[in-house]
């Protein structure tokens, strides 16, 4: 009975539950903190505050001080009623074998098995509820009257006598029933917005474990990509310092062994100096003229010419490092093996062109640039949704935002078209019957194709009523795809604006070629992307 009373105190009045982070109010009674604010906050837009269980008004919101020593009473009562809330509720009559009881009686304050339950009085005041232990907790603090309304602006059950006495006066109201049948349709619509919160939340999980998974696997490819990459820049480095190591080492060897040939003449050529030097000291010091004079006309003792020493270090390449040329060997290497690099890391191995896109009569390059087209029949292909059925290929990448730049050169045919289209266009549809009347070179196709053409060698555009002449051998082509813009350039020097398109894409946007005249090519010659810096 003890641990029941000790119980029924621990109850906060406004949930009837055991307290949750107690809180005092100066006038000394204890609520849980969530119970307390949200009653305070009702109050609050009625203009005063007051203590739910005592009504002592407030002249300003109360402060909630926390009770620490009721609180570590709650927490020491927990430890010790693990299974308080999960024990069997018996009848309070049966002391000599309990019996489990099925109704719990509100004005008794007991417990009814199934044969007192038959015994027991019908009169209203005797309400019956299913079997609890908190019977207490179903009483009106103030009056120990059994709560059976709820009042929606204190957000509290109260007793009739609650209702009675004026402090609920002008406030809604209603039946326990009632009002927890409005809190359960409340609730119910509350649970189907957080389930379809929930949905959603496990359809952007599994997109975002979806992206995780594609990027994740991108990165161990791309990891490999690199290590190949990077494992084949080390073995041409190797080979390229092989290379320009192995040409200085030749040139000095070269150039070692003239110096030895050279050395080797001149010590001949030292000693030879020698023994004429002493021949001719030996006849300096003679007294006989004849004998000077005869021993000096018969041999070469006089002749210093013995050719133009510069002509016998020509003669032997006598020479420093060619350091321009091995220069040129080292930068030509490392071109070499930054181009292969760009061209591995500019597409990670992607073609420019969609061999698969490109319409029977024509051929796509090795390295994807190029487009060539043959006199019919070059190739019987199947027809797929993505093939073109005329002489038009489109690009493998396709441009959703940012800005882009690519350059063309026509010089290899007289008939051709480029522009760009969403993936959606009409595979079959030919630029020619869909040019712009007041310019005759560019097409816009059913806002799904823009770009500029050339059909007729003989005619030439005229510059007055179109503000430029013929296009040179080149074209730019300028994509901003947040502005809506795609614009066509003559970039020689200096570069001319032919024309600008303006659209809201919807799309993402593929570059598209045709080639219509036989053996007829155009070639991609640069494209990148444009970053703001």
């Amino acid at each position: 009975m003890a641990s029941a009373d000790l119980r029924r105190e621990l109850d906060c009045s406004v949930c009837l539950n055991i307290y949750t982070d107690p809180v005092i109010l100066t006038c000394g009674h204890n609520f849980c903190r969530v119970c307390i604010d949200r009653v305070l906050d009702t109050q609050g837009r009625s203009g005063g505050y007051s203590c739910p269980e005592c009504r002592t008004e407030f002249q300003d919101r109360p402060a909630l001080c926390r009770n620490i020593t009721l609180c570590n009473i709650v927490e020491n009562f927990l430890s010790t009623q693990p299974d308080e809330e999960k024990s069997e509720v018996f009848c309070t009559h049966c002391v000599d074998s309990p019996v489990p009881a099925v109704k719990s009686c509100l004005h008794c304050e007991a417990s009814l098995c199934d044969k007192h339950l038959r015994v027991h009085s019908k009169s209203p005041e005797h309400v019956l509820c299913d079997p609890t232990t908190s019977l207490e907790s179903r009483k009106c603090s103030v009056h120990k009257k059994i709560l059976e309304y709820y009042c929606s602006v204190d957000d509290t059950c109260i007793c009739l006598a609650c209702r009675l006495d004026g402090a609920h006066h002008g406030h809604q109201v209603k039946m326990l029933a009632a009002a927890s049948e409005m809190k359960k349709e409340k609730m119910k619509t509350v649970h189907q917005k957080l389930k379809t919160k929930q949905k959603e939340a496990v359809r952007r999980i599994q997109h975002l474990q979806e992206h995780q998974r594609k990027v994740m696997n991108k990165a161990d490819g791309e990891k490999s990509k690199i290590t190949v990459l990077l494992g084949n820049l080390r073995r041409r480095l190797e080979d390229l310092e092989k290379k320009v190591l192995g040409e200085i080492s030749e040139q000095a060897e070269k150039i070692s062994i003239s110096i030895s040939n050279m050395t080797r003449e001149l010590e001949i050529k030292k000693e030879e100096l020698s023994r004429k030097m002493g021949d001719i000291e030996e006849l300096c010091n003679m007294m006989d003229p004849l004998i000077v004079l005869q021993k000096s006309e018969t041999g070469d003792l006089c002749d210093t010419e013995d050719g133009d020493d510069e002509d016998r270090e020509r003669h032997y390449n006598l020479r420093d490092l060619d350091m321009g040329g091995i220069s040129h060997t080292l930068h030509t290497g490392l071109s070499d093996i930054m181009s292969g690099i760009n061209n591995r890391m500019e597409g990670a191995g992607e073609k420019f062109l969609d061999k698969s896109t490109a319409g029977d009569k024509l051929q796509i390059s090795e390295d994807g640039k190029t487009v060539t087209a043959f006199p019919s029949p070059f190739r019987n292909l199947p027809e797929t949704p993505k093939r073109c059925k005329f002489s038009q290929v489109m690009s493998s990448q396709s441009f959703s935002s940012g800005r882009h730049v690519w350059e063309v050169n026509i010089g290899g045919s007289d008939k051709w078209d480029i522009g760009m289209c969403y993936p959606s266009v009409k595979r079959s549809w030919k630029p020619e019957i869909c040019y712009k009347r007041d310019h005759p070179d560019l097409v816009q196709y059913k806002n799904k194709y823009w770009g500029v053409h050339k059909y007729d060698i003989n005619v030439e555009l005229d510059e007055h009523k179109y503000g430029y002449k013929a296009i040179s051998n080149i074209i730019r082509m300028y994509l901003d795809y947040e502005a809506g813009k795609i614009s066509i350039y003559d970039p020689t020097v200096p570069v001319r604006h032919i024309y600008t398109f303006t659209a809201t894409f919807t799309e993402p946007l593929h570059v598209v070629i045709g080639v219509w005249d036989d053996y007829g090519y155009l070639k991609i010659c640069g494209g990148r992307a444009i970053n703001d810096q």
